[in-house]
């Protein structure tokens, strides 16, 4: 049973809210006067979801929905808007409201706008659940070297990773980055075979060799093979190039402080410094890199 907690300190227009919202049979409501006495009643009438007023003494919307974030992550909120408190409704937006209706359009868009927005949460609530029977997700990609292509494969894998939750967003964004400088190193030193060095030298030349290789033999033929592995125990990719491959026991340690200002290695110190573990195959065309779970790694 959908349980609603509605805060306002206007007397009348709280009452209005609650008198709209009890005329949906199976919904809950209770009222606060205010911010604080909305945390108050949150711990004891535990609320699917709050709605509130944003001008308000003590502790206003904007507080709440701060506060509901950071105490109550899993509760959405919802702010009534009123002449003059548009740019504190929208700060409450931005800082996780999930949705506003504005007072004078209650009558019409309260009831729509809560049900929406308990919909989603109650989506949001057994996609979680979902995510924690998951086993493993897994992802193959063949891929040529076009840099818009491997840009948009990153993109939808964060996408895919954060939406699972098994990973802290943090952790996702790093993985991200990390899985990203390895694709480049795959497409550019790998299958391309253009010189980190020139890089270094000069940029400009380093870009424009590799956009002519683009469509020269041999170098254009050669694909970019991806498979990522997520699972409770984290995330596991292996990128894989058709190029000649490297030493990777010759490349100076990119986390030395001497070699963090060269272009040449960046990427692998980025790889080395946000993932767990990161290791190359005997001719240095394919790397592995795992990152696990935090979970996974508290308990061990």
């Amino acid at each position: 049973m959908p349980k609603i907690l509605v805060v306002d300190d206007s007397s009348m227009d709280r009452k209005l809210a609650e008198r709209l919202l009890r005329k949906i049979d199976g919904w809950e409501v209770e009222t606060a006067d205010d911010g604080l006495d909305a945390i108050k009643k949150t711990e004891s009438f535990n609320p699917t979801a709050v709605v509130t007023d944003l001008q308000m003494p003590e502790m206003n919307g904007l507080q709440l929905v701060q506060e509901m974030k950071s105490s109550h992550p899993n509760v959405p909120v919802i702010v009534m808007t009123s002449r003059g408190s548009e740019t504190i409704a929208v700060e409450a937006l931005q800082s996780g409201a999930a949705s506003y209706v504005p007072k004078k359009q209650l009558h019409r868009l309260l009831i729509k706008t809560v049900s929406r927005v308990l919909a989603t949460a109650e989506e949001q609530r057994t996609l979680s659940e979902l995510m924690r029977g998951l086993d493993t997700i897994s992802w193959e990609f063949t891929l040529n070297n076009a840099p818009s292509l491997l840009a948009s494969l990153v993109g939808f894998l964060q996408s895919e990773v954060s939406r699972t939750g098994l990973l802290p967003e943090s952790d996702s964004f790093r993985c991200g980055v990390a899985f990203e400088e390895a694709l480049l190193n795959a497409a550019y030193h790998g299958n391309l075979e253009v010189s980190s060095d020139l890089r270094e030298e000069n940029p400009e030349e380093f870009y424009d060799l590799a956009r002519q290789r683009n469509d020269l033999e041999p170098y254009r033929d050669r694909k970019i093979r991806v498979e990522v592995d997520l699972n409770p125990s984290g995330i596991e990719y292996t990128i894989q190039d058709e190029g000649p491959g490297f030493d990777y026991s010759n490349v100076p340690d990119p986390t030395a402080p001497e070699n963090l200002e060269r272009p040449c290695g960046r990427g692998l110190m980025l790889m080395k410094t946000f993932m767990d573990d990161v290791t190359f195959n005997e001719i240095g065309n394919c790397v592995t890199m795992i990152k696990r779970s935090s979970k996974t790694t508290s308990s061990s």
